[in-house]
């Protein structure tokens, strides 16, 4: 039995469009995991998150395994996510978590891994 070649491009099967999520769609979750899948990130999270008030950065240094130029790296990084943001009080800066930010992006990630599971 020969099989027939196939123009490239064209697929084996017929049926629903295979892509359900777009490029821009894609780029979006892999940006909102992104932001979650570092270990010191999730840290300063977890922490900001169990307490209700600001959390001064020597403490947030303090309490990480890693040094001053690293966590203000993490920071950074979770500020332009908009996930947490800070005010100053003389010369310390105190963080504190954006639950609204957050809570945003956990219904979008839930919402695509639903839709991964069915």
């Amino acid at each position: 039995m020969e099989l027939e070649a196939r123009q490239l491009g064209t697929r084996c099967c017929e049926g629903e469009d295979l892509l359900q999520l777009s490029t821009p769609e894609a780029q979006s979750l892999s940006d909102d995991v992104s932001i979650l899948a570092h270990p010191i990130r999730l840290q300063i999270l977890d922490m900001l998150a169990r307490n209700s008030g600001q959390v001064c950065v020597c403490d947030l240094e303090a309490a990480l395994p890693v040094k001053q130029p690293t966590v203000s790296h993490h920071l950074k990084l979770l500020r332009a996510a908009g996930l947490i943001d800070c005010e100053r009080h003389g010369l310390w800066a105190h963080y504190f978590i954006q639950r609204d930010a957050l809570s945003a992006l956990y219904q979008r990630v839930n919402g695509h891994l639903q839709g991964l599971v069915g």
